[in-house]
């Protein structure tokens, strides 16, 4: 495989990444919410002036919840292509990979209270 092969075979990949997010945007729920909620809290940020450091922990954890949403809406439709009927280890692998969003989310939302509240406190007492 030559050179400009490769090039095309990696800005390909690009699209296959966006059509998989687009589609995930226009079935999923949730992956709506999470998006929605990182918009807020990114502006939120900016309006109380947070550090560097806590923006770049936000944009890593709100990484972090997305792509585990991406992964578990892969691992549903990939369990609903291979068992066409109800199976008990569907449902596991089902469970699970939701759960790991939900994980995800919870300690998330930890860490947003830790680096937001004071900083909206501050910002109500003024």
């Amino acid at each position: 495989m030559n050179l400009v092969s490769k090039g095309r075979k990696f800005i390909r990949s690009f699209k296959y990444a966006y059509q998989g997010f687009i589609y995930a945007f226009k079935t999923e729920f949730n992956l709506k919410v999470h998006i929605v909620v990182a918009f807020l809290l990114i502006i939120l940020g900016f309006v109380l002036k947070i550090t560097k450091t806590e923006i770049l922990i936000t944009l890593v954890l709100i990484g972090q919840v997305i792509s585990l949403e991406l992964v578990n809406t892969a691992i549903e439709r990939t369990v609903d292509l291979a068992c066409s009927s109800k199976n008990s280890l569907a449902k596991v692998a089902k469970d699970c990979a939701a759960a790991s969003v939900l994980i995800s989310a919870i300690m998330a939302s930890i860490v947003g209270v830790f680096i937001y509240l004071p900083y909206i406190i501050k910002w109500v007492l003024k």
